[in-house]
C-alpha cells in the first residue's frame, strides 16, 4: 500500500511539474493578406484575359510563423458573394456556365517565415467562359489560424 501511494505521489508530482513548465505563448492572431502594394495582383475588379498567364502577387504576414496558402478561381455567374472587399464591381447578366474556369491550388511557405512575398503563375485557358469570377486567397499560419480574402474579378 505504501508503494502504491508513493507511485501515485510521483505521478502527481510529474504531472504538476510538466504543466507548470509550459510557459509557451499561444498564438491567437490571424495571419494577414496584404494586396495594397502597387504591383499586387489581382485586386478587386481586376480583369484577366483568356489564353494568357498572369502573376499572382501578395504579401503575407503573421506574428509568429506562416504556414501555407491556397488560391481558388471559380465562376460567379449567379452573383453569389463572399467578397471581403468594400468596393463592388460591375457585373454581367446572370448566366449558366458552359465551360467555366475552375482553379484550386495549394502552395507552401518556407518554415520559420513571418513575412512572405507570394507569387504564382496562373494560366487562363483560351476556351473558358468569359465573365464574373471570384479569386479567393486563403492564408493559414503554423498554428492553423486562417484568413480569407475574396476578390471579384472578370475574365475577358
Amino acid at each position: 500500500m505504501k508503494s502504491l501511494k508513493f507511485l501515485l505521489g510521483i505521478f502527481a508530482l510529474a504531472f504538476i511539474s510538466s504543466c507548470s513548465n509550459d510557459n509557451a505563448e499561444i498564438d491567437t492572431e490571424y495571419p494577414a493578406i496584404d494586396i495594397s502594394a502597387t504591383d499586387a495582383f489581382p485586386i478587386q475588379c481586376s480583369t484577366i484575359e483568356r489564353g494568357k498567364t498572369f502573376t499572382f502577387k501578395a504579401t503575407f504576414n503573421d506574428n509568429v510563423e506562416l504556414g501555407s496558402y491556397s488560391l481558388d478561381i471559380h465562376p460567379n455567374f449567379d452573383h453569389h458573394t463572399h467578397s471581403t472587399e468594400v468596393t463592388t464591381c460591375e457585373t454581367d447578366a446572370v448566366k449558366t456556365p458552359v465551360k467555366p474556369m475552375l482553379f484550386i491550388n495549394n502552395y507552401t511557405i518556407p518554415n520559420g517565415v513571418k513575412s512572405y512575398e507570394a507569387t504564382a503563375q496562373i494560366s487562363i485557358p483560351a476556351d473558358v467562359d468569359p465573365g464574373d469570377y471570384h479569386f479567393m486567397i486563403r492564408l493559414t499560419d503554423k498554428e492553423g489560424w486562417q484568413t480569407l480574402k475574396g476578390l471579384s474579378i472578370k475574365i475577358l
